[in-house]
């Protein structure tokens, strides 16, 4: 899996500059409401624009599975990424597809999630990774706010071994000690490496690059 995501790209521009960062994957907020939504005819200029090596993430919230399908084909996407309310028997419908299921944490932990997956082995629909966001109660992530990462290193990780990636409220400055504490298997920014929603900075994207790498790197 991906190590590094940079997540809510809007435009071919920064999602060039963030493949020549060394980013592994880039995310595409097809939420409507988000401040980094991407329309489908952008989301296709910027997949045209990047190298094949740089993973293409979809995040969704609360969409149906044949929008999800059909946006997922027309952009050649590698993850589905839902960071909404769906049900586990949204994740049966998109068994062909690896999925990250996004969490907002909040002063429950991490058991909320583990109920989830709990109910996919039931379904046996478990999802490839989970993706760890700080709670907020009307937005579905972007919001820089960050996790109790204490809190995640006594609780991760995960039951049964399930690869889990690290959001909310990453920046260059941070990235390191995220890493050291929490361990996950990747990391996750958006608002982290922004001038103003959607709009990357080349400076704070290779620098978060770089602090993530030495953190994975001295991690092990």
């Amino acid at each position: 899996m991906f190590r590094i995501k940079i997540c809510g790209v809007t435009c071919a521009e920064d999602a060039r500059m963030v493949a020549e960062s060394g980013a592994d994957a880039i995310g595409l907020n097809f939420f409507p409401e988000s401040k980094r939504y991407v329309s489908p005819e952008a989301a296709l200029s910027v997949c045209r624009s990047i190298p094949e090596v740089l993973e293409r993430v979809g995040v969704f919230v609360n969409t149906d599975a044949e929008t999800i399908r059909s946006l997922a084909t027309a952009n050649q996407l590698d993850w589905i990424q839902l960071h909404g309310d769906e049900p586990p028997e949204l994740l049966l419908q998109l068994q062909d597809y690896p999925v990250i299921k996004a969490f907002r944490i909040g002063s429950d932990g991490i058991s909320p999630v583990l109920d989830y997956l709990r109910q996919c082995e039931t379904l046996k629909c478990r999802p490839a990774a989970v993706l760890l966001d700080a709670y907020h109660p009307s937005e579905f992530g972007g919001t820089g706010r960050r996790i109790d990462w204490e809190m995640l290193a006594k609780q991760t990780p995960l039951e049964g071994g399930i690869a889990w990636i690290l959001a909310g409220g990453l920046t260059a400055e941070n990235a390191a000690d995220a890493i050291a504490i929490t361990r996950p298997d990747a990391v996750d920014t958006a608002s982290g490496v922004e001038t103003s929603p959607g709009q990357k900075s080349e400076s704070q994207t290779r620098s978060f690059v770089k602090a993530a790498r030495a953190g994975f790197s001295a991690r092990g």
